[in-house]
């Protein structure tokens, strides 16, 4: 029991965390916040005669502005994470229920670098074959690509080229 309690507490945080930095991501990258933040520094600006220019001054835009950057970085972040799950999960569910498509690529992003260095490898293959192809649309995946255009290529070789 205190288990289920401990997680729905858990989740609760969780889900007030991202609904929290969602929020303030849309609205700090809205006209009104930018707005607002220009009239901050306008006026900021216009004081400097009023304090003489002095340090305090000029400390005030300088405190203020790092910890704004400091804390929007990891809202923005959070949001970050949040939308590029969720479009993976959507290009992987394309992926997945797509009868042509190679099935290589569900979980792309948790593949180390020289596995996406591979499949980038046989991704400039079909590219050079999608070139040589006069319907762009007939090649579906990889191994559908190479078994065309071995297919192709015994075709070739059995009918010469016609001469001009």
């Amino acid at each position: 029991m205190m288990k289920k309690i401990v997680k729905k507490d858990k989740n609760f945080k969780n889900s007030f965390f991202e609904r929290f930095a969602a929020s303030v991501t849309k609205a700090t990258g809205s006209t009104p916040a930018f707005l607002i933040a220009l009239l901050l520094v306008l006026v900021w600006l216009f004081t400097g005669p009023i304090f003489d220019y002095s340090e305090t001054w000029q400390l005030v835009i300088n405190t203020g502005t790092t910890i704004i950057t400091f804390l929007m970085v990891f809202l923005i972040q959070k949001s970050q994470n949040k939308d590029s799950l969720a479009i993976q999960l959507k290009l992987n569910e394309l992926v997945a229920a797509h009868e042509y498509a190679s099935n290589r690529l569900v979980n792309v992003e948790d593949m180390t670098e020289d596995e996406l260095k591979t499949i980038q490898k046989y991704y400039r293959k079909l590219s050079q074959f999608s070139k040589e192809e006069q319907n762009l649309q007939k090649s579906h995946s990889i191994d559908e690509a190479e078994e065309n255009q071995e297919e192709k290529n015994k075709a070739g070789n059995k009918h010469p080229k016609k001469k001009k």
